[in-house]
């Protein structure tokens, strides 16, 4: 019979001896070989990035810890406002002040949140203890209301998934961590919330492994162990304990001890291009380290054959120094040009095969992006694949005009106006055909489209983009993926994408700013786009469960779209040339009306080059030269589209001062370059995966390089990909492209992701940052900041990438 245990005992009882404990290093967290624990380095309780956190043997398996007013906390539910962090290394310990409600989230904000009437405050302490051992410790400055006695709990949560099949020690219970979330239901505080797993003293988490094992003991009151995923999809197993009535400090001490193996060490990680290389494109390898990780070993390059493996190169790699917290070496092998298959080994460990050879992008690198995702997300539309359905007809009863001064949720507003002649709630015809749903959900944003758009039509321009691989029926609403139809699926979908922006404009007079479902049950559903609404028009009495669609005056974003309507006029001229004079018409007729504004420079800039692309009118071209400081201050943000249209100019004087900054902006990417990391682009890492933002910027380089390539270079679009193909930081080293390459992120945070599936093609947003430090790229599919999916550049700017290394490696 297992009995509580005393934290004397429980320390005794660890199983490896642990030398130097832990204490609080320069970066203002807890740290010991082995283990770390952050307090509120994280900014992020929604995206389960916060609060008391712990990092063992290098993966964080908790965080989350801190006061929460529900038992079983979801994405939309109330957090607490983060004030003062106090680190006070003479005691050893670190504590966080902090307050309800958060009056910046309060019923306002991004994606505001409705908080209940209590205010409150309190600190969250944290104190080493001996070797791997610390306490939380919960001071109130006054007792709970009476009326939220029971109410308000420390929630501490586990990181669910590396714990399905694991066991766990509750007193004198036991369980395992279940793969699924199971009843019984139980109603708390109002809720509908699962019961709990087990009640008591004394939790030890997955006692049968020394990597993961992790005791938590209560002085104060009884530990709750429920499965957070009951009521929440994407919940956590959580440990919590009841705030008591009348307690102020010491409300809430516990003591905390993971196991630590004695002389663990971050396994080193070989990171290279899960697709491969063109034998004339830079190759490097980055092999990253524990930073106490002296005993540096030799790498092998071996080229992959009917007999086997045959070593090409070997040699001792090249240290780059350190980055977040790992050392670094990096290995080059670009001198390596014959074709075929290799792998790397470094000591013991081996990477996947990857293949060196000019047709290394032609296949299975960009076509999932044309093929697949785009396919899939397309809105208004039934998409098959053979035997597959990926969604039936969705959303043919768009839209209702939204309501004025609604502050909605995911940065819908609608002001006080509806910039129109629908009132509120009026149904707006030519809304129900056209568009891609825009990320892990179903909402349709201008910025989106257009973007999306315009990237495919660079494409079409830039490589003479010309793909049949898909049946897509506008009139039937029909997709048939892998069923070609003789026309263009680029040109096909550029068309589907004009649908819902030009009919917003057709049907508005300007453009819209987005259309979404009108609940909150609605936005967070997943599954078939086609449940989400009847497909009926809203008729006045019955019940609407039509979206919604928002206006707005954005001009910065409508400079953007009329870019996308220009560089789409273009490359529709000779197969829809009325459509194509349509968006050119609705680009003029929007540039008309914007006055002159030093705030939109960039974005006007950027406008006005696919504008002169298209029209070649001396009235764009003079105002882009009038522009000239403007674009020479803010080189870095438009002077790629610049240089798109440097020689219809006309002006020496222009194209040399334009020059002059481009050449010192390129010099100061050189120095970030060498500096920043070893992954050969500028990258400073934040809370959402950096994926996107590097692919954004290595377009942006590829045109920098077209307009002056003896001063540009194309490494860094060459960079970009291969970051995106797995040449980025962390253990986990997946293709952020879903199914390309050996390894991908195949547990996506798609509309599927419920399934722990993927669409191939998606880009996800990827290594993310574990403030402050850890790169973090986990297995599950419910991170949108590590594993989302979106439209207007998260695929299609990585399928430019390919397209752009084969174009330049030519």
């Amino acid at each position: 019979m297992i009995k509580w245990i005393s934290c004397a005992l429980l320390c005794a009882l660890t199983q490896t001896l642990v030398g130097q404990g832990l204490s609080i290093n320069d970066k203002d967290y807890f740290e010991m070989q082995g283990l770390n624990v952050t307090v509120f380095s994280d900014i992020y309780p929604d995206g389960h990035q916060t609060g008391v956190t712990i990092i063992q043997h290098g993966s964080r398996v908790a965080a989350n810890g801190d006061l929460r007013l529900e038992v079983s906390p979801g994405q939309w539910s109330p957090v607490p406002k983060g004030g003062k962090l106090t680190v006070d290394r003479d005691n050893q310990s670190i504590s966080q002040r902090l307050w309800y409600p958060d009056s910046s989230k309060n019923r306002k904000g991004f994606n505001p949140i409705i908080y209940p009437d209590l205010t409150f405050a309190y600190s969250v302490e944290v104190k080493a203890l001996e070797a791997n051992a610390f306490q939380i410790a919960v001071h109130l400055d006054e007792a709970l209301p009476e009326q939220w006695i029971g109410k308000v709990h420390f929630n501490f949560e586990l990181f669910s998934q590396p714990l399905f099949g694991k066991s766990w020690v509750m007193d004198e219970q036991q369980g395992l961590f279940p793969i699924q979330a199971n009843g019984p239901v139980e109603s708390v505080n109002g809720e509908d919330v699962p019961a709990t797993m087990a009640q008591g003293k004394q939790l030890t988490v997955a006692p049968e492994a020394d990597l993961q094992r992790i005791y938590i003991q209560s002085e104060t009151g009884t530990l709750q162990l429920r499965d957070g995923r009951g009521n929440h999809n994407n919940g956590w197993f959580i440990v919590n304990e009841v705030v008591p009535a009348g307690a102020t400090k010491n409300a809430i001490i516990w003591t905390v001890k993971p196991n630590v193996v004695e002389g663990w060490k971050y396994q080193p990680v070989i990171q290279v291009s899960q697709l491969g290389y063109h034998p004339d494109q830079p190759k490097q390898a980055v092999i990253e380290l524990d930073p106490k990780d002296k005993d540096q070993k030799e790498v092998s390059l071996y080229r992959l054959g009917k007999e086997g493996r045959l070593l090409v190169k070997n040699g001792e790699a090249k240290t780059w120094g350190s980055f977040l917290r790992y050392q670094y070496l990096t290995f080059d092998f670009s001198e390596v040009k014959e074709e075929g298959m290799y792998m790397l080994q470094y000591g013991h460990l081996e990477t996947h095969a990857f293949k060196v050879g000019k047709d290394v992008y032609d296949r299975g690198a960009w076509q999932p992006v044309l093929e697949y995702y785009l396919p899939v997300q397309m809105c208004h539309m039934r998409v098959n694949e053979k035997y597959r359905v990926w969604h039936d007809y969705c959303h043919l009863d768009d839209a209702l005009m939204a309501p004025v001064d609604t502050n909605h949720f995911d940065g819908y507003v609608q002001g006080s106006s509806t910039l129109t002649e629908y009132q509120p709630m009026d149904p707006v015809p030519g809304l129900n055909k056209g568009g891609w749903h825009d990320a892990g959900d179903y909402d349709l944003r201008v910025e989106s489209q257009i973007g999306t758009i315009r990237n495919l039509a660079w494409m079409i321009e830039e490589f003479g983009l010309d793909y049949d691989a898909t049946m897509v029926d506008a009139d039937q609403r029909l997709v048939e993926i892998h069923q070609p139809d003789g026309r263009s699926d680029v040109i096909q979908q550029i068309e589907h994408g004009l649908e819902t922006v030009l009919g917003g404009y057709r049907s508005l007079g300007r453009l819209y700013r987005g259309i979404i479902c009108p609940t909150l049950r609605q936005y967070v559903m997943l599954g078939d786009a086609s449940s989400m609404t009847d497909n009926l028009v809203y008729a006045d009495g019955l019940p609407a469960d039509d979206r919604w669609v928002f206006t707005e005056e954005n001009p910065r974003r409508e400079l953007h779209v009329i870019s996308g309507l220009a560089a789409a006029s273009r490359v529709l001229e000779n197969s829809n040339p009325a459509l194509a004079k349509e968006s050119l018409e609705a680009a003029e007729a929007l540039y008309a009306l914007f006055p002159a504004n030093d705030k939109l420079a960039s974005a006007r800039v950027i406008a006005l080059s696919e504008l002169i692309l298209t029209t070649d009118k001396s009235a764009y071209k003079k105002e882009m030269i009038a522009l000239q400081s403007a674009i020479v201050a803010q080189i870095d943000r438009c002077g790629w589209a610049v240089g798109r249209v440097l020689d219809q100019s006309g002006s020496k004087k222009f194209a040399k001062a334009v020059e002059a900054a481009v050449r010192e902006y390129h010099a100061k990417l050189l120095e970030e370059q060498r500096v920043d990391s070893p992954y050969g682009v500028p990258y400073k890492p934040n809370i959402w995966g950096a994926g996107w933002s590097i692919q954004h910027f290595g377009v942006e380089q590829y045109f920098f390089y077209k307009g002056w390539p003896e001063i540009c270079s194309r490494d860094f679009t060459l960079n970009s990909l291969n970051f995106v193909l797995g040449v980025h930081p962390g253990e986990n080293t997946a293709s952020f492209a879903s199914g390309v390459g050996a390894n991908s992120v195949t547990t996506a945070y798609g509309v599927n992701r419920a399934d722990w599936s993927f669409i191939p093609g998606g880009v996800a947003s990827g290594t993310a940052l574990i403030r402050p430090d850890l790169p973090e790229l986990k297995e599950w599919p419910f991170f949108w900041q590590q594993t989302e999916y979106v439209m207007g550049g998260g695929s299609t700017n990585y399928m430019f990438l390919v397209l752009a290394a084969q174009d330049m490696l030519k």
